[in-house]
């Protein structure tokens, strides 16, 4: 959407464009302000067909990156995304949360996140769960969360010390992906109280589950782009075509239309793309890059598309046959 000027103030997608252009201008009345305003403003349209669902969401994440529309507000800013910094070299564990990521610090990073009020609360119902908020750790004295039952007496020292780092650990190996102990244990938990009939507390632990859980999701979407895999994807068009992208990290390197049983054009095509890009380094997962990341990652999990991981010893040898036979069993899965 562009003003007078031709300035774009909105970029957004839809299957049916019709439709979702005649929502702003229909019932006007129960708008918020924003779209009221952002109505008022529009003077032209423009738009751009993609094949796919899966390219209009990139490139419409591209155009809001790029163009930094005045009515966009996903994507646009990346200031406010956020890490989750944990500090382990002192005598107990320092969960922090911090906008940015240090280079050259010992400490342990995750993220970066794009709600910081979501991660905030994961945090805090982290240290609810298991009675971590402690107000003046190893002073000696008990605080006041301690008599509350929020404490676990970390304020006091001894072993309350080696139990908070333990939870602390557990919490580092859940969104590392190398333990699952706590959702296990928290949803024991939720189990018995429900049980018990004690849903409010059910409930509590469920809102623990699910936060944590939101974590756990946005490090897998960074640890499976940075695994820097040469990804083939292939999504139907029509009985007779199918799109074809490939995909390394956070980026779509190729795509292109191909005649729906054109599995030889479709392997060529493949083993050169990857040959050519087999030296791009695997990059951090940084603010910069955190939606593109999102987007592929949901696409990739999504009914919509088939995929297959390409091995780099398919890609280096002259022998087709097992690429071949992989892009027949994807072509006949869609």
């Amino acid at each position: 959407m562009k003003d007078q000027q031709g300035t774009v103030i909105y970029v957004g997608k839809a299957k049916s464009l019709k439709k979702r252009v005649q929502t702003y201008f229909q019932n006007t009345a129960s708008h918020p302000q924003k779209i009221k305003k952002m109505v008022a403003n529009v003077d032209d349209f423009d738009y751009i067909l993609t094949d796919t669902e899966f390219e209009a969401f990139m490139l419409e994440c591209k155009l809001i990156k790029e163009l930094k529309p005045l009515f966009n507000k996903r994507m646009k800013s990346h200031l406010s995304y956020t890490y989750i910094k944990i500090k382990t070299d002192g005598p107990y564990r320092q969960v922090f949360i911090t906008p940015d990521r240090e280079e050259h610090d010992a400490a342990l990073y995750f993220g970066p996140y794009s709600s910081p009020i979501y991660v905030k609360k994961a945090i805090e119902n982290l240290k609810e769960a298991f009675h971590m908020n402690c107000l003046h750790p190893l002073k000696g004295f008990p605080c006041l969360n301690y008599s509350l039952g929020k404490c676990n007496g970390l304020c006091l020292g001894g072993d309350a010390v080696g139990q908070y780092n333990a939870i602390v650990d557990k919490f580092i190996a859940l969104l590392q992906g190398t333990d699952t102990e706590i959702l296990e244990g928290l949803q024991r938990k939720m189990e018995q109280a429900s049980e018990e009939f004690r849903f409010e507390r059910a409930v509590k632990y469920r809102n623990y589950i699910k936060s944590s859980s939101l974590l756990i999701y946005k490090e897998s979407v960074i640890h499976f782009s940075e695994e820097n895999n040469n990804i083939a994807v292939i999504e139907r068009l029509s009985d007779q075509s199918v799109k074809l992208f490939l995909i390394k990290g956070h980026e779509i390197i190729f795509s292109e239309k191909f005649a729906f049983e054109n599995v030889e054009q479709l392997s060529k095509t493949i083993r050169r793309h990857f040959q050519e890009n087999a030296h791009r380094e695997s990059l951090t997962i940084s603010k910069g890059n955190l939606d593109q990341a999102q987007i592929i990652y949901s696409y990739l999990n999504s009914t919509n598309a088939r995929f297959t991981i390409i091995p780099d010893h398919w890609i280096e040898s002259r022998e087709f046959a097992e690429l071949d036979v992989k892009i027949r069993e994807l072509l006949m899965n869609i």
